[in-house]
């Protein structure tokens, strides 16, 4: 029997937020709307409806909360510069949605019902956009088992919903360096596992070491390879860039993809980005040791961590059970803030679009 929605309550404790929040943080400030459609196995999938954001009733048997075929993303939509509203790279994300869901044998969202999702809840949600065109839609598309059975087996029905919640800044308004613990204890992705995936199951191991960190006085953790030990690989949710040099020589590089990392949009926009400044771009294997004498050497000179929710953010210092270093002086690096500026410029509409990245939508 398919998950059946009931109207809620509240949107989050302490009520429906204000529109006008200064400061809406990220992840709890949920916007009216969201999206539904339902698949089965002898029907495919149903017409996609928008309706209200409301709580999901569903049977403590239910084949998602068991056996973790969830799969889920993130995008935002941004106000532009003629204040019309975009939403950034919806089809890239769609594609990997996709890939996400048929890594977990389950059926895959096509790009005109995700594309049109994403469309719906802006445009229902649009005013909580407009009263502070700093702050971005976060929309999360989720894709879940939703048949009740206790096998151990592919779901016959599935949930797909698409909301919304108003995003501030990842680690807060200001965009500082941060620290960051490498994690000698724990493996995020393992070779042949789903690394290269967005599913639920590869982000509750990683809330330990998360913890960690914490107790650490880091913002994050890195993560290295599952075989040595040694590589870099992520930091937290997010993919990390390494600044060879200074000025209109500097190269850039990043962990190549080994299928135990996300390809992440933003990464991949950063690397165009960094092309187009002038700057020549790499993907290659680093270990910690190597890190840590780049920068000793003053070779590696700035380090920043891309993603969805974090945009661009610098790292200051790494802490690690065989020495801590400082990256350059500790601050943002010039290269950092160019290339933050000139994506955030791009997804608002103040740069010429590369790609067509942005899909526009009212």
């Amino acid at each position: 029997m398919t998950a059946v929605a009931e109207p809620m309550t509240a949107v989050h404790p302490g009520g429906r937020p204000s529109k006008a929040m200064a400061n809406p943080g990220h992840g709890d400030a949920f916007t009216d709307h969201m999206v539904t459609a339902y698949w089965t196995r002898e029907a495919g999938w149903g017409p996609a409806r928008l309706g209200a954001l409301e709580n999901l009733t569903i049977h403590p048997g239910m084949i998602g909360l068991h056996y973790a075929q969830v799969v889920f993303e993130g995008l935002k939509a941004f106000v532009q510069a003629d204040g019309s509203i975009a939403a950034f790279r919806p089809r890239a994300n769609a594609a990997r949605f996709a890939r996400s869901a048929a890594r977990l044998a389950m059926p895959e969202v096509g790009e005109a019902m995700f594309l049109r999702a994403v469309e719906d809840v802006v445009r229902a949600d649009a005013d909580w956009l407009h009263d502070n065109p700093r702050h971005t839609l976060y929309l999360r598309p989720l894709l879940y088992a939703s048949e009740n059975n206790l096998m151990l087996r592919a779901s016959n029905e599935y949930t797909f919903l698409m909301m919304a919640f108003l995003a501030g800044g990842f680690f807060g308004d200001a965009v500082e360096p941060v620290r960051v613990l490498v994690s000698r204890d724990f493996t995020r992705a393992v070779p042949g596992g789903t690394g290269n995936v967005k599913c639920a199951a590869n982000y509750g191991p990683s809330l330990l070491a998360q913890r960690q960190a914490h107790e650490a006085g880091c913002a994050q953790v890195v993560w290295l390879d599952a075989a040595e030990h040694r590589y870099v690989e992520e930091m937290g949710g997010m993919n990390l860039f390494f600044v060879r040099g200074s000025g209109s020589s500097a190269t850039l590089v990043t962990p190549q993809l080994t299928g135990t990392l996300l390809p992440g949009n933003t990464r991949s926009s950063l690397l165009t980005i960094a092309g187009l400044e002038g700057h020549a771009v790499s993907e290659e294997r680093i270990t910690v040791d190597q890190w840590r004498a780049e920068c000793a050497a003053g070779t590696i000179t700035e380090v920043f961590a891309c993603g969805t929710a974090a945009v661009v953010t610098p790292v200051g210092a790494v802490r690690d059970r065989d020495g801590d270093f400082a990256i350059g002086d500790g601050a943002m690096g010039p290269i950092t803030k160019k290339l933050r500026t000139a994506l955030l410029d791009i997804q608002h509409g103040r740069r010429p679009d590369p790609d067509n990245w942005l899909h526009p939508i009212c």
